[in-house]
């Protein structure tokens, strides 16, 4: 059942964690209390009036850009290569935001790179970094490095979203999510956590399933991979103890402790994510605030439990401070509605449509 609440929900929530989180990232716990009052952050850090994105939100933008295009070029021209070409040429586009001298031969397909508030670096993580200034890109067949990092894992909600699993099925659009990982992370956590992110979000989006089946359903889809992928094991055992933590009456910060606690790899980040969206599934404020408040990437960790949250409830489960001050709201909202629209058969190509996603160069195939 697709519903744009959701998807709104999806980008906004994870937005939204990724701001509260942002404000905080890799100061200790210590410090956090000391400033915010023994709850931690729990309201927008401002600066210039807007609670800021990270690159994790950034490049969430570009994947859903990337999708977009490519679905629109085979409507318009009935022609369209693998969905992960397009998202790896919108992460090109990302990167000449931070890196504005590389690719200045390349078409720009995002529309999103003319929004100058996108042309920020934003604590970008240096293995996107490296991976996409190398000009190739990495597929699951032909790694570039052996990163398991969050930064492939905490981008790919849009392919959750956009994908309906009656026309694709569900194992198609996992690997979709693996593939979009392994662009810039070769480690097998670093791409299989994706596939298990979009998995859950997929649900989450698409069907009135309780959280906990749907993270249920994701752990007997992981344990399909284990032949293929041995270290997938090590996911399913952090998932399976956040599903345990979430039941318990247990402090916060000593369950993300023992999910490992920083959330700078993929696993960890997800598994925090899992754990905070269990225990609090009615609240999106209790799930992000427990997700940021810890010594580690808070920003990437909120930004994973405000997509689960946001697809799962909808933005009316969003706060509506949440909401105000937030950077790029209404572009994160016009995003959402187009990956919900899905280029349909009536779509006034001369609307706002054609500004953003059909005109492309012959020269992109």
């Amino acid at each position: 059942m697709r519903e744009l609440r959701k998807f709104k929900g999806c980008l906004l929530g994870g937005a939204a964690g990724d701001a509260l989180g942002y404000a905080v990232e890799f100061k200790s716990l210590d410090e956090i209390r000391k400033k915010y009052g023994e709850n931690g952050i729990t309201r927008y850090e401002l600066k210039d009036g807007k609670a800021l994105i990270s690159d994790g939100t950034q490049m969430t933008m570009f994947t859903a850009n990337g999708i977009l295009f490519g679905a629109t070029r085979e409507r318009v021209k009935g022609v369209m290569a693998p969905v992960c070409h397009y998202i790896h040429k919108a992460y090109k586009d990302w990167l000449r935001t931070q890196m504005p001298s590389l690719f200045k031969d390349e078409d720009i397909i995002s529309w999103i790179y003319h929004l100058r508030t996108l042309q920020s670096k934003r604590a970008p993580g240096n293995t996107c970094l490296y991976a996409l200034s190398s000009g190739v890109m990495g597929t699951l067949e032909s790694r570039l490095n052996s990163s398991k990092g969050c930064g492939g894992m905490m981008r790919v909600a849009p392919i959750g979203l956009y994908f309906d699993k009656e026309e694709y099925g569900t194992e198609r659009i996992d690997l979709i999510g693996a593939k979009s990982a392994a662009i810039t992370h070769g480690h097998p956590l670093g791409f299989v956590s994706a596939a298990a992110m979009v998995h859950i979000i997929n649900n989450a989006a698409h069907t009135d399933e309780n959280l906990y089946n749907i993270v249920y359903d994701c752990l007997d889809t992981l344990d399909g991979t284990k032949e293929t992928y041995p270290e997938t094991q090590e996911l399913i055992d952090l998932i399976e103890r956040a599903v345990k933590l979430a039941g318990r009456e247990i402090d916060d910060t000593d369950a993300i402790r023992r999910l490992g606690g920083s959330g700078l790899l993929a696993e960890e980040a997800l598994a925090i994510g899992v754990y905070c969206s269990l225990k609090y599934q009615n609240s999106f404020e209790k799930a992000i605030v427990a997700a940021v408040n810890h010594s580690g990437d808070s920003n990437s960790t909120g930004l994973i439990t405000g997509s689960i949250m946001g697809a799962y409830l909808g933005i009316d489960a969003v706060p509506d401070y949440y909401l105000e001050n937030l950077e790029l709201r209404s572009e994160l909202e016009e995003l959402a509605t187009d990956l919900f629209t899905g280029c349909p058969d009536d779509i006034d190509f001369n609307e706002g449509w054609n500004r953003k996603y059909i005109k492309c160069d012959t020269r992109i195939h």
